[in-house]
């Protein structure tokens, strides 16, 4: 068996390519849409890909089944599970529809699938026997299902897409794949389909897979598997902020769309066509690191720094899945940032500035405040806000601070005045640059930034409110 590990850090996101040798056949796991790698994998191992498989119809990226099985011929395996409403409705490609308990093989590898709904209801695993070495399964790829040290949450339907109602109901189906879990042998290793930084759980680990056994002693989740209220109630309790794409996301995965099958390469605009598209709306996202970025930015523009691992979804946060794009980078970062945009469906990139110099006004500057002046300053009356998520504002937050979420910011202008001057921070700065620009292009002034954040006033040993 050749086995390889695909993680993408910018969706903190697992893929497999599982092939077998003595046949020169392999399947893919869950893969992400700018597909050339697998391509590779299999050009250098003489594979040729006939399976792709999807554990279930994700939110929070583009699979890259289609792409693969367009460019290879290969077969995608899909659930059949979840009922009504829970169907793939895929018109352009032939779907193998696989149901609980369904075997199939990849050469001498055999796939059995086990329905794990919880996240979703359609969700399901692989188990995987590698014939000629064992009997038993070896490998259990979760897909969002289990997780180093988490599970996947429930109530991302809920949340990200206003499916009402359904974030309890997963919360019960997900206790009972738990306990179904809990009964495989502990020697199995579990490879799932996110790590930490991902927004499909609130605790992963960094560690890439575990074992049934590791995970039934340091799960969370396993330590109430005779509390089915306690369970639940943790299960859906302080969840991050969903990003805005998921539900586009799980939209465009079930039915047809648009294919990429390369990476598209970005036009380089003149300065005329960049401030003629600027002038008509277009959007600009600034990739500059938030120092370069606040020494000299264009009124308007967004700062989303290129260094970030999760640079596409903070940048799909201010936008919508129809409106053209641009972006300022340099030459060399523009084919990893297309591709980045590309795996959550952001394609409607038309080009890039590499340089501030290509506008035709003048330069935007941040303002900053000191730990200092911030107390000084809210001691008389200036407005503090919080720009973390509300689980990191309940553990611990200035006193007296409003929280309103970075990614929210412009469906929440209200909280935020005008005509005062206004502090605001995260935790380590970063989102604090982000909605320092967002605030800007919607005609604030008045905007202070304690760009030290959360780190700073810990450090310092300040006091915190907490919820």
């Amino acid at each position: 068996m050749y086995f390889e590990l695909i993680y993408d850090k910018s969706l903190a996101h697992a893929s497999y390519f599982i092939g077998c040798q003595k046949e020169g056949v392999a399947a893919i796991i869950d893969p992400k849409r700018d597909v050339d790698v697998y391509i590779e994998i299999a050009k250098k191992n003489n594979m040729k890909i006939t399976h792709v498989l999807e554990t279930h119809i994700h939110a929070d990226f583009l699979a890259g089944s289609r792409e693969i099985a367009e460019l290879t011929g290969a077969k995608m395996y899909v659930s059949d599970e979840g009922g009504e409403g829970w169907e793939y409705e895929i018109t352009d490609f032939n779907l193998v529809k696989l149901k609980h308990k369904d075997v199939f093989k990849v050469g001498n590898l055999e796939f059995e699938v086990i329905h794990t709904p919880g996240h979703t209801p359609e969700s399901i695993s692989f188990l995987l026997t590698d014939t000629p070495a064992s009997l038993e399964p070896v490998m259990y790829f979760t897909g969002d299902f289990v997780f180093v040290g988490d599970i996947g949450r429930p109530d991302l339907l809920e949340k990200a897409a206003g499916m009402i109602g359904t974030a309890d109901a997963g919360a019960l189906e997900m206790y009972d794949s738990i306990q179904a879990f809990s009964k495989l042998p502990g020697f199995i290793q579990v490879w799932p389909a996110h790590g930490a930084g991902s927004a499909c759980g609130k605790e992963l680990g960094s560690v890439p897979n575990s074992t049934v056994g590791y995970e039934k002693h340091r799960n969370w989740a396993f330590q109430y598997s005779s509390d089915k209220k306690g369970f639940i109630d943790y299960l859906l309790l302080d969840q991050p902020e969903p990003p805005k794409y998921f539900a586009m996301m799980k939209s465009l995965n079930k039915i047809d769309r648009k294919l990429l099958t390369k990476v598209p390469k970005l036009k380089h605009l003149s300065d005329a066509e960049f401030n003629e598209k600027f002038s008509n709306g277009v959007k600009l996202f600034d990739a500059r690191e938030k120092s370069e970025f606040a020494k000299g930015f264009i009124s308007g523009s967004i700062n989303a720094p290129a260094s970030d691992n999760f640079f596409a979804t903070k940048s799909s946060l201010y936008l919508t899945y129809k409106e053209d794009f641009m972006i300022l980078a340099d030459n060399n970062q523009t084919e990893e940032l297309t591709r980045k945009l590309m795996r959550i469906g952001l394609d409607n990139l038309v080009g890039y500035i590499s340089s501030t110099d290509a506008y035709n006004g003048d330069l935007e500057k941040m303002n900053f405040v000191s730990i200092e002046e911030t107390i000084e300053k809210q001691n008389n009356g200036t407005l503090v806000v919080d720009l973390r998520g509300a689980s990191e504002y309940k553990e611990g937050h200035i006193e007296g601070a409003i929280n309103v979420y970075f990614g929210t910011i412009e469906e929440n202008l209200d909280m935020i005045s005008k005509d005062k001057e206004v502090i605001i921070h995260c935790q380590s700065g970063h989102r604090a640059s982000i909605a320092y620009s967002v605030l800007v292009k919607n005609g604030y002034d008045n905007i202070l930034n304690f760009s030290g954040g959360m780190n700073e006033w810990l450090s310092k040993g300040k006091q915190v409110a907490v919820v």
